[in-house]
């Protein structure tokens, strides 16, 4: 039997529309300054976490640009080449559909009834729009990326694929993971014990 990979997940750094609080999904927002800086900031903390297995590791992100971004910040910052890593499409952020670009105020003001239907099933719900995707469904995308991995695997994606993830390990219900806060440029650490923030 294989040995249970450590994971240390990584959520991209912030940008603008972050800030704003405005849904990102699969939009493609690069970083701002302080997303920048909260990369350079998870990759210290990787190296006090990981060091020297990460000349070992594997290095998988999402292709949108504000995950590569983050991630060629994070191996630079470490003394690896930056654009030595694999792009996985199926660890792009959950599609928020007809809400992308908006805030929580905005959608609950021009589709209170998804709003609601969505605040009662957060793991269900899909929203309307083409693409649109509820976290069941980001789920079945993410879970094939989690279940073949190296010993040791650095991953930078977003918010919805760790709260995806950790169900799919087995780590979380679909009641208590759509509820976790997932910062930007935070460090999640999964291994046999469990998950932890770092």
């Amino acid at each position: 039997m294989r040995p249970i990979p450590t994971i240390y997940f990584i959520r991209h750094g912030q940008t603008d529309w972050n800030a704003e609080g405005r849904l990102q999904g699969q939009r493609d927002i690069g970083l701002n300054a302080v997303g920048q800086g909260q990369a350079a900031d998870a990759a210290d903390r990787l190296a006090a976490l990981a060091g020297d297995r990460l000349a070992e590791a594997d290095f998988i992100a999402s292709p949108l640009s504000r995950t590569r971004r983050t991630m060629e910040i994070l191996r630079d910052r470490l003394g690896l080449a930056s654009t030595e890593y694999r792009s996985d499409p199926r660890l792009m952020e959950i599609h928020f559909g007809a809400w992308e670009g908006q805030t929580w105020a905005e959608i609950r003001r021009r589709d209170p009834g998804g709003a609601g239907a969505r605040d009662r099933d957060r793991w269900g719900y899909r929203p309307s729009g083409t693409g649109a995707e509820s976290y069941a469904m980001l789920t079945e995308r993410v879970a094939p990326v989690f279940s073949d991995l190296a010993p040791a695997t650095v991953v930078v994606a977003h918010g919805g694929v760790a709260r995806a993830m950790l169900v799919a390990l087995g780590h979380l219900d679909i009641k208590a993971a759509p509820r976790i806060a997932v910062r930007q440029g935070s460090v999640l650490v999964v291994d046999a014990a469990g998950w932890r923030w770092a």
